[in-house]
């Protein structure tokens, strides 16, 4: 079991998540304008689905990107959180692709979130399939 100390609270986490959600936001506004300044709208349903599928790239691109290079995206970084594999090691990108799939899941339906309330070490859901952890940083 970790040190209770290295085990950040879940409003912590929850409101790192929340600036987190503000700056996707901006990033993935950015991508639109790009997609769409090539591609006038009003786009054609393949389009459409090619248009999405590029947002989730993007994401992917943002977060695996930043958790695979020092484990923090800024606001973890902020927050005083880093993304560790269960060993307390950096992850590796296996981990961090199979933590993004998982929270794609887990945090739109609820339980991802919830999963920590009842996890012994605080963990959200998809921290427990990729076998990570968010701990915790001295700044």
């Amino acid at each position: 079991m970790p040190d209770r100390a290295e085990i950040p609270g879940i409003s912590r986490r929850l409101a790192s998540m929340l600036y987190e959600v503000l700056l996707l936001a901006a990033v993935l506004f950015i991508a639109s304008a790009i997609f769409t300044a090539a591609f006038h709208p009003p786009l054609p349903p393949p389009l459409r689905i090619i248009f999405q599928l590029y947002l989730l790239l993007v994401m992917a691109t943002y977060f695996i990107g930043y958790w695979l290079h020092g484990g923090q995206t800024l606001p973890m970084k902020t927050w005083g959180l880093r993304l560790v594999s269960a060993d307390g090691q950096p992850i590796r990108l296996k981990q961090a692709c199979l933590r993004f799939a998982y929270a794609l899941i887990g945090i739109p339906l609820g339980f991802g979130i919830l999963w920590a309330l009842f996890d012994g070490e605080r963990r959200f859901w998809h921290d427990f399939m990729a076998k990570t952890k968010v701990i915790r940083v001295k700044k």
